[in-house]
């Protein structure tokens, strides 16, 4: 039998243990490289300066945090309603389709006139790849996990099957669209910074990092401020209270679903529309998949999530510096290393909670000795 689990305080519980678990999966990883014959201070410090060590490696590190805040904040809000969307990579790929469509029809036009239409795009088909999965769970009883998983599949095949039959650029064997013109791309922050003397170098960061800064203002906003929201959480805690309360879960499933879809396809805006100038054949690139680990080490809460996504884009970025330096450190001991920080964040993230419910349950009685002394 289970002890019953205390609250931990806030900073407690979105800060310290998942620090805790991020030091735990580190030094878990040290031992690996200390088993290929390298040093590990050596190599956190490589990767620490490749993501962070000047202005230009900070635009890389931030332009993978911005889709992996996408992609959190979509398993979040999912998650808040009791589903685990496992759906971030298709739905971020349907929405690369919508993202282009609207670019390739506007191309030519300047940026600032075309990224709300896009931005619409983009949660418009992620929403609606999510709106299937989420009525066979409401309506049907089908399990979110299974369907989301397949929609994955169907993303992926439809996406090849436009690109080589639909809208493929012309005369090209490359799974591609055409590119955008200049005019249409959103530009990046390297460029509109530059006559400020600010220089990002090649950097790709662009104002999709602010969509995702607003679209995590408005998830904190949503979820526990907003009727929707307390609803949201109300069904993901027990669906049964939730009807006593004269709350439609069915509905809240749906409506939850389709957020979760929508946030993930603003990754699409970022790619499409930025930094690859073009519809390719892997529009996420495996942010889907991060989002899910970005999610649980952030706790569900868009702060925790935007530092979860920070650390992940520092691995990335500082990850691929760390392969040119050190040759030994090859791109699957980077994954190893990612995989760590996912393991001990996500399926081993309670871990240390027992510890600190201990440690944080004395407190208050200690208190309340002294007082009564």
């Amino acid at each position: 039998m289970s002890l019953a689990r205390r609250e931990l305080p806030p900073f407690v519980d979105y800060v310290v243990l998942p620090a805790v678990n991020v030091i735990t999966a580190f030094a878990a990883a040290g031992l690996v490289v200390l088993a290929i014959g390298e040093n590990p201070i050596e190599v956190v410090k490589i990767m620490i300066v490749g993501a962070l060590g000047n202005a230009e490696n900070i635009g890389y590190t931030l332009y993978y945090t911005t889709n992996f805040i996408f992609t959190g904040l979509s398993v979040a809000v999912a998650y808040h309603a009791g589903l685990f969307n496992i759906g971030p990579e298709g739905q971020s790929t349907v929405a690369g389709i919508g993202v282009a469509l609207v670019c390739l029809a506007f191309d030519g036009a300047p940026w600032w006139l075309v990224l709300p239409f896009a931005v619409a795009a983009s949660v418009i088909f992620g929403a609606g790849w999510a709106l299937i999965p989420a009525w066979l769970q409401a309506r049907r009883g089908s399990h979110i996990v299974i369907t989301t998983i397949m929609f994955n599949f169907l993303a992926a095949t439809l996406i090849v099957y436009l690109l080589v039959n639909v809208m493929g650029k012309a005369g090209s064997m490359a799974t591609e669209t055409r590119m955008l013109t200049d005019a249409t791309r959103l530009p990046f922050f390297a460029t509109l910074l530059k006559p400020f003397g600010i220089d990002l170098g090649q950097s790709p960061v662009n104002p999709s990092f602010l969509i995702a800064i607003v679209a995590s203002v408005a998830v904190w906003l949503l979820v526990w401020h907003t009727r929707l929201g307390y609803e949201i959480r109300t069904v993901g805690t027990n669906s049964q209270a939730a009807v006593y309360a004269g709350i439609d879960p069915a509905r809240i499933i749906i409506i939850a679903m389709l957020i979760s879809g929508g946030l993930s396809g603003l990754l699409a805006v970022n790619e499409v529309m930025a930094v690859q100038g073009r519809l390719l054949i892997d529009v996420a690139q495996g942010a889907g998949f991060v989002g899910i680990a970005v999610a649980l080490m952030g706790r569900s809460h868009p702060l925790g999530i935007a530092l979860a996504a920070f650390l992940f884009g520092i691995l990335y970025q500082g990850g691929a510096e760390l392969g040119f330096d050190i040759p030994k450190i090859t791109r699957d001991m980077i994954v190893v290393i990612q995989a760590l920080v996912i393991l001990f964040a996500g399926a081993l993230g309670n871990m240390y909670r027992p510890m600190l419910e201990r440690i944080f349950a004395r407190r208050p009685a200690a208190r309340a000795h002294e007082a009564e002394a």
